[in-house]
């Protein structure tokens, strides 16, 4: 029965993959093959001879001896572990997402885009890949890719240039995301399980996530692309808030204080990000109301009083929550099978870690990264702050950008400057596999050496 489970979640894992050839949004097969694993499990538990239980992080022993009740007992346990695990970055998800969308209700973002005003293009490179690393650390690589794009597009008018931009951008979004734990969503699923902490994420993590980002992006300042000036766009915004500077660095600001909340309190970090919802939220109520005071006597358009708060929750990503959802929970199954960790004592014993992990940051260029990391969480005992976290959540968040579909932020790109995956293999890839490389370099050489 280990085989069928095994075999549900490579067909829906492939599915997944092939997401654009089928034209089926990856959250379906996800869904799908976390419900089939579980169904398979809950009707056969008698077919089953090992059992890992989360709570003693081993197999247990003489489980195939236990009766009917006490294996539908443990197995009941063990969902409720993994649902509630996947809850908690779930719940961190939606309000992360819920405070950027709150930002760009107020049109915050617009003063970012008003501080680009130069011409040359080696200048406005350097910019956007500068400006992508330290959002990604912020708001998260996906949403600070989607935020940079949309300020590319109203200030660069060369649809050429654009894709040379954006190509740079995912590059320097994934390798900024990798150092923070609120930055990838893999780093942030390590950090939620507790496998790294935010002080020795940084320590181990930020030179090489900036030497990941630097490489690629001083190389692509020598390339006749970057050379000479670019006609710039005038602004065409009509719409700036006054609310926009104030509630771009309260946001920020709020999100910034959940890894400090969490260090100070030692609790989750989805409650930490709740009060600041909580807190943005109630300015973003206070804001909107002295924004419409007038505006209600003025004009008849009943549809500008709505309230932020309620707007941006309708605009998060709820496909790729329920996608994390789905994947989160069907690794889960593999894992309390005992799969993951007879595998990883199998691979432990015939690859040296370090080759292991590079070859994941390759595969998360190739599958989706999330699957990987959160396979990574089962095959591997290590304590909290081993090295290999720190290079798994660097491989995995960085290797992506290798391919333009390795990484969210690169498929969200993407879609948003209809990009070519040839045209991505051919004029970018060995730009981040450069970067990739040089980066895991450094990270041996403080991880041995320092």
């Amino acid at each position: 029965m280990e085989l069928l489970v095994i075999v549900v979640f490579v067909l829906g894992y492939l599915a997944i993959t092939l997401e654009h050839t089928l034209k089926v949004d990856k959250l379906v097969p996800a869904l799908v093959m976390m419900a089939i694993s579980w169904a398979i499990i809950a009707l056969n538990i008698d077919s089953f001879s090992n059992w890992f239980s989360p709570a003693i992080h081993g197999l247990v022993d003489g489980f195939a001896n236990l009766a009917y009740d006490a294996k539908m007992h443990l197995m009941e346990e063990t969902l409720l572990h993994h649902l509630g695990k996947t809850a908690e970055i779930l719940v961190f998800l939606i309000g992360a997402m819920t405070i950027v969308e709150i930002i760009d209700y107020f049109n915050g973002f617009s003063v970012i885009k008003n501080l680009i005003n130069y011409k040359k293009k080696k200048t406005i490179l350097w910019i956007f890949c500068g400006l992508a690393f330290i959002l990604s650390a912020i708001i998260d690589n996906l949403t600070a890719t989607i935020v940079l794009i949309s300020i590319l597009q109203k200030v660069v008018s060369d649809k050429n240039m654009r894709l040379w931009y954006a190509g740079l951008i995912i590059i320097a979004a994934n390798a900024g995301g990798a150092w923070s734990p609120i930055g990838d969503v893999t780093t942030t699923m390590l950090w939620i399980g507790d496998k790294v902490s935010t002080i020795e994420l940084i320590y181990y993590l930020l030179i090489p996530s900036i030497v990941c980002m630097i490489v690629p992006t001083v190389i692509a300042s020598f390339l006749p692309q970057f050379k000479g000036d670019i006609e710039l766009n005038k602004s065409t915004d009509t719409d700036s808030d006054k609310y926009s500077s104030k509630m771009l660095i309260l946001g920020l600001s709020a999100i910034i204080f959940v890894p400090i909340f969490k260090v100070v309190t030692h609790l989750p970090p989805y409650i930490g990000m709740m009060l600041s919802l909580g807190v943005v939220s109630v300015f973003a109520e206070i804001f909107s109301n002295s924004k419409y005071s007038l505006s209600k006597i003025t004009s008849s358009d009943s549809s500008s009083h709505h309230s932020p708060v309620h707007k941006a929750l309708t605009t998060i990503e709820m496909p790729s929550i329920l996608f994390f959802l789905g994947i989160l929970m069907a690794v889960g199954a593999l894992e309390s099978l005992g799969v993951l960790f007879e595998f990883a004592t199998d691979l432990k014993q015939t690859i040296a870690l370090d080759v292991l992990v590079i070859l994941m940051g390759v595969g998360s260029a190739i599958i989706d990264n999330v699957p990987l990391v959160a396979a990574s969480l089962g095959m591997f005992t290590e304590p909290m702050d081993h090295p290999l976290w720190h290079f798994i959540a660097y491989s995995a968040g960085t290797g992506g950008s290798m391919l333009i579909i390795g990484s969210a932020a690169g498929v969200v790109a993407m879609g948003m400057e209809k990009i070519n995956f040839f045209w991505y293999l051919k004029k970018i890839s060995w730009l981040a596999l450069i970067g990739f490389i040089s980066g895991a370099a450094v990270f041996v050489l403080i991880r041995d050496f320092i």
